[in-house]
């Protein structure tokens, strides 16, 4: 008896990494150049390598406590909606553990200036800042703060609008069609959510990256910092980077929902594929 609950938990574990890994893989390749946009306008593929060698774990770590979570709060007397958005809050913050190092690291080189022939390697350039910053807060987990935002409120958005939307538009028995009313409604959830979260994104850019004065750290906290960018360069300042942001989803949705064109692989950022698309 007690074998058989260890192979099934094997196998979710196992569908989880398989199916998030590949969709961010897909992601990541095709869309990568948009997300340096909105630290700079040039070296596209800057940076790549952190969020490939992160995707995986992240992807993973995103479907599998999500689910946990929401199992958890099937012991509570919570409505649907706030059990999805509570769930998703804190895979979110789960997920922000996961990937904020890889963010520092990423953000770092996309953000250098210097001539391509310059570029240090991802993992040279990880080394330099265990070495000179050490692994804290200032180190190699600065912007931490920002990161569990970005990605708790993000995802708890996400979660909650998406299937807030999904159970009131009916099921579609063609599956082009019912393809399309999965990504558009996971299209406008994550635009939705990401207009909502983006503020914490641009305070984890300007923490993660280079200071405007060298030697002075000028952001350090992030509602500090949300604080300073509003009053130094106004409101438009705090959504920075929206378009491109907005831009990227649409490809990794569809990223997500076609790796294979099927309801097992239309993961929609859930654990149980097929329970939640059949």
């Amino acid at each position: 008896m007690s074998a058989q609950p260890k192979a099934g938990f094997a196998r979710e574990a196992s569908r989880q990494i398989l199916a998030g890994g590949s969709a961010g893989l897909v992601e990541i390749c095709l869309m990568h150049p948009l997300d340096v946009v909105k630290t700079r306008l040039f070296g596209f593929y800057k940076g790549v390598l952190p969020p490939i060698l992160a995707e995986t774990p992240k992807r993973a770590v995103k479907f599998f406590t999500f689910e946990q979570y929401k199992k958890l709060l099937g012991y509570v007397s919570l409505s649907p909606a706030l059990t999805f958005a509570i769930a998703g809050l804190g895979s979110g913050l789960t997920e922000a553990i996961v990937v904020n190092p890889f963010e520092v690291v990423k953000v770092g080189l996309q953000a250098n200036r210097n001539k391509f022939t310059e570029q240090p390697s991802t993992m040279s350039y990880a080394r330099h800042i265990i070495k000179t910053e050490g692994l804290g807060l200032q180190g190699l987990n600065k912007g931490f703060t920002a990161t569990l935002g970005r990605h708790g409120v993000f995802n708890m958005v996400y979660f909650g609008f998406y299937y807030n939307v999904k159970n009131i538009i009916p099921v579609n028995k063609d599956p082009t069609l019912e393809f399309l009313r999965k990504f558009g409604i996971g299209l406008l959830s994550g635009t939705i959510a990401s207009v909502i979260n983006i503020p914490f994104d641009v305070a984890k850019t300007r923490i993660q990256g280079p200071q405007p004065v060298p030697g002075q750290i000028k952001y350090r906290t992030c509602f500090k910092t949300m604080a300073t960018v509003y009053q130094e360069e106004g409101i438009l300042a705090l959504y920075k980077g929206l378009l491109p942001k907005i831009m990227r989803l649409g490809p990794g949705v569809l990223s997500c929902c076609g790796v294979k064109y099927n309801e097992k692989a239309c993961c929609e950022w859930t654990v149980q594929a097929k329970q939640k698309c059949e």
